[in-house]
């Protein structure tokens, strides 16, 4: 077995950058994003439980050292190969070892391959049966996209971990260590830089420590003192080591020839055609003609297969553009068959012209709702209705093709039915967007799936929020409960309301998310999401709920299944308990959706604004969506008739208005914003108009006008007498009669951020 992890590395005789290699993952310095507190791989290596995993990244990102970690910490075998050097018979010898182990010890083994895309698909193959069988765990390096390098069946069965390069102050961070470290660098001696020349060398590195290390150690070990006066006369040669505290001074000179700047090129072969590609791509999405004629003519001069770019502005065509502009497809088709007839020089104008055609058109990516159904398909596959199918061979003995609706015999040859399989009544996948054509088919398109869903829809109670005081019971049932569910869209309010919280904070993949109330999962799975490669944690008020939740996740892998906690306080908890919880005491964005639809006083700003800040990261932000009751609708908001509509104005005016003491009802933005910024948050509000068409049926009538139960009922009989508030309750229930009340409110949502650095 290869000795690349053992201790006599540690020892002065190899490279500084080997030498100087983190033992623990305390020693590892930047790629906080996978290997700092409370994150996926850290928690991993630290229990080890480690599965199969490919470091990817630039040389000098930490791979092997990330690998050597790991070798250091399990209390399993570890085996080590290059692919460079191995081949199929390193692989078969470390495979029987790994297996002979843990047939007669149970002991596992980690096998650790590096330059793993060095491996032909043969050599990947050999070890695919080993890493799906559990004899070995797979630790892969590579500097190479693994998605395109590495076999796909070993990609699928390994966490993918990105390596960044590293920042000028983690490489700051790397030579300060390798200059004081007395046992492995240079601290027995005094070292010294001339102003300006340590700073080039980290800023030359461009991220790479490998080559940091290099340049320290050439600079170095050349700029000692040379020889003493009163040995012979000779050319000075330096000389290695110097005597313990000796002075070594390191000039700009000596920094700048120790280290060379990098080349950048152009790879067709690997990670620089890729992301030559991406940046065209992204130009041509983001409608901006001139970066992607600049991407185009990089990837042209390099020498880019013509029908590579085609191809990709093909797919482009569809998924970018798609209905938004129909003919974009035929144009860059027509293009790409041009090209193929006369070829360059003169090809370079259809290249043009589809890039062109493309980067100015306008942009539309519903095509993707086909995913949404695939997965739908994947999840269930659910039977198609007995109205649906082909009646030309079972409909007399099955009753195939009964009640179907012929649209050509209808006014505008449609009309409403289910055609979706019963388990997906009112599922929509496809949401027209309003850029070019299909901006024009959009109110069609969405006109008939709202008839639609009038037939369609189940009886499914889902008691919808109205932003206000003034909701109906969550106790009915039945057709008025379907109805309901029908006319108010409930599904397109969470979805808003899911969006526009998400849409407030800038969240990378590494981040933290926390999401208190997450009962009913409306932000917990979009925060999964959002963060594979970090943490989203939540927070429940009981125990059944978070079991229902995580047997929702039941088939998701163990590493991808949400963190829950249940917690019933009256505002958030202790960093200490989400440390015990989570293993992570802060995070880097809390994500939190009517934390008062139960009712509040106003101390609950000042809790919830204290609990916040000991709770984020630094850099560390909240998203926070709130619909104050006193911003919402009613009931005078919807009466016709001028004389009643003023008098209850006038009364609810009183009601929801502010007077010296604050009730539940009656706060509104700026109690919340006030205790923010007086905890130190940079604070941000907006508004969101909200709006449902609500069923308001004669039983919602009595809880709201009931003196004895309601709130809002009994300040109406004291602001009002008794016989015109019984004229507002007939207006109100001969209204009501119509068809559904046209409902707005307003919506807060607060994001409040501390001052600093961006979190992560």
């Amino acid at each position: 077995m290869n000795d690349l992890f053992s201790q006599n590395n540690a020892e002065n005789r190899g490279p500084l950058a080997d030498r100087m290699r983190p033992r623990t993952l305390d020693d590892v310095v930047g790629q906080n994003h996978i290997v700092g507190q409370g994150r996926l791989l850290r928690r991993s290596i630290q229990a080890d439980r480690l599965s199969s995993v490919i470091f990817y990244g630039p040389p000098g990102t930490g791979k092997t050292s990330l690998a050597r970690v790991i070798a250091n910490t399990t209390q399993g075998c570890f085996e080590n190969l290059n692919a460079v050097l191995s081949g199929i018979k390193d692989i078969r010898e470390a495979i029987d070892r790994a297996d002979e182990r843990l047939r007669l010890y149970g002991r596992r083994t980690i096998l650790f391959v590096d330059e793993v895309h060095r491996w032909n698909k043969a050599q990947q193959d050999a070890l695919l049966p080993w890493v799906e069988n559990g004899t070995v765990i797979l630790v892969g390096a590579t500097t190479e996209n693994p998605f395109f390098e590495v076999n796909r069946a070993l990609v699928s069965r390994s966490r993918i971990f990105q390596l960044k390069p590293l920042t000028p102050e983690d490489l700051m961070e790397t030579a300060r260590r390798a200059v004081s470290d007395g046992e492995r660098g240079y601290g027995k001696w005094k070292v010294r830089f001339e102003d300006g020349a340590l700073e080039h060398i980290v800023e030359v590195a461009g991220g790479d420590a490998r080559s940091l290390l290099n340049a320290l150690e050439l600079a170095v070990e050349t700029s000692v003192p040379g020889r003493a006066e009163e040995e012979p006369a000779g050319p000075a040669e330096p000389r290695w080591p110097p005597p313990p505290g000796a002075e070594i001074f390191i000039s700009m000179e000596a920094a700048e020839e120790s280290i060379q700047r990098r080349a950048v090129l152009y790879d067709r072969d690997g990670d620089y055609h890729f992301d030559t590609i991406s940046a065209f791509i992204k130009s041509v999405r983001g409608s901006d003609p001139d970066a992607a004629l600049y991407w185009l003519a990089k990837m042209v001069r390099a020498g880019e297969d013509p029908s590579f770019i085609f191809r990709r502005m093909i797919i482009l065509a569809s998924e970018d553009v798609g209905l938004a502009d129909p003919r974009a497809l035929s144009v860059v088709i027509s293009c790409a068959e041009a090209f193929d007839r006369i070829g360059f020089p003169e090809g370079n104008f259809p290249l043009s012209h589809a890039c062109l055609y493309l980067a100015t058109a306008p942009k539309s990516n519903t095509a993707l709702a086909f995913f949404d159904a695939m997965k739908e398909v994947e999840k269930e596959d659910a039977e198609v209705p007995n109205h649906l199918r082909d009646a030309s061979r079972d409909a007399e003995s099955f009753g195939h093709g009964e009640g179907y609706i012929y649209p050509h015999a209808y006014r505008d040859h449609w009309a409403a039915q289910q055609y979706l399989p019963s388990s997906l009544k009112g599922r929509a996948f496809y949401i027209p967007s309003v850029s070019g054509y299909e901006g024009k088919i959009r109110e069609e398109v969405l006109r008939k799936r709202e008839l639609q869903a009038a037939i369609v829809l189940g009886d499914a109670e889902e008691n919808p929020a109205g932003g206000g005081i003034l909701t109906w019971s969550a106790s009915s049932k039945g057709r008025e409960g379907w109805f309901k569910r029908l006319e108010s869209g409930r599904s397109g309010l969470l979805l808003s309301d899911r969006n526009a919280l998400f849409g407030a904070v800038s969240i990378a993949r590494h981040d933290r998310i926390l999401v208190p109330l997450a009962n009913d999962g409306l932000l917990l799975w979009e925060g999964l999401r959002r963060v594979p490669e970090g943490l989203c944690a939540g927070l429940v008020d009981s125990e059944g709920a978070g079991e229902a939740l995580l047997r929702y996740a039941a088939a998701l892998d163990e590493a991808e299944q949400p963190l829950l906690a249940v917690f019933n306080g009256a505002v958030l908890p202790s960093p200490e308990q989400c440390g015990t919880w989570f293993s992570s005491p802060r995070f880097d964005h809390i994500l939190l959706r009517e934390p008062w639809r139960k009712g509040k006083n106003t101390a609950g700003f000042k809790d919830l604004a204290g609990a916040v800040k000991e709770l984020l990261a630094p850099g560390g932000d909240i998203a926070l969506l709130a619909s104050p009751p006193r911003l919402g609708g009613r009931i005078s908001h919807v009466l016709e008739e001028p004389a009643l509509k003023g008098e209850l104005a006038e009364a609810e005016d009183a009601f929801f208005g502010k007077s010296g003491k604050t009730d539940w009802w009656t706060w509104d933005e700026e109690d919340i914003a006030f205790y923010f910024r007086e905890t130190g948050f940079n604070v941000h509000v907006t508004f969101i108009d909200q709006e449902e068409d609500r069923l308001v049926t004669p039983r919602d009538l009595e809880n709201w006008f009931n003196s004895e139960k309601s709130r809002w009922g009994a300040f109406m009989a004291g602001q009002i007498d008794s016989a015109a508030l019984l004229l507002i309750r007939q207006a109100l229930e001969e209204r009501i009669r119509t068809g559904p009340l046209p409902w707005k409110w307003k919506s807060v949502l607060l994001y409040a951020a501390f001052p600093g650095e961006t979190a992560g």
